[in-house]
């Protein structure tokens, strides 16, 4: 019996640890490869935890820093608990020069340093 192909999905938190209750939301430190971008940061009073922010950036324009340097420009499609991203429209960027265009774009958790939101063009 052939077994199914495993799929991204944008199930959220990542972890079972995040907290769920905002006040504890408070006191857990936020890991730098969630932080929203600075012009968000500030946003409202209001906490935002990363799963929250991950939430709101599922289907716009979102930007993904490599542990190698590189960035990855596109919409994020999905997302899963280990990191991994699906992207749409993905421009490479490698040194702040464009080196290639994709229309869907894969990346592997483990290689994710940060994802920031983009302003939309």
């Amino acid at each position: 019996t052939h077994s199914p192909t495993p799929t991204l999905s944008a199930a959220l938190p990542f972890s079972s640890n995040m907290p769920t209750d905002p006040k504890d939301a408070e006191t857990t430190s936020q890991p730098a490869s969630l932080t929203p971008a600075p012009d968000q940061a500030n946003a409202g009073s209001k906490k935002r935890s990363p799963s929250d922010f991950l939430k709101a950036v599922l289907g716009r324009p979102v930007n993904v820093r490599l542990n190698s340097g590189a960035d990855y420009r596109g919409v994020l499609a999905c997302l899963d608990g280990y990191m991994n991203i699906a992207m749409e429209q993905t421009e490479e960027y490698v040194d702040g020069q464009l080196k290639a265009k994709y229309g869907d774009c894969f990346i592997r958790g483990n290689n994710v340093l940060y994802i920031s939101s983009q302003k939309r063009k």
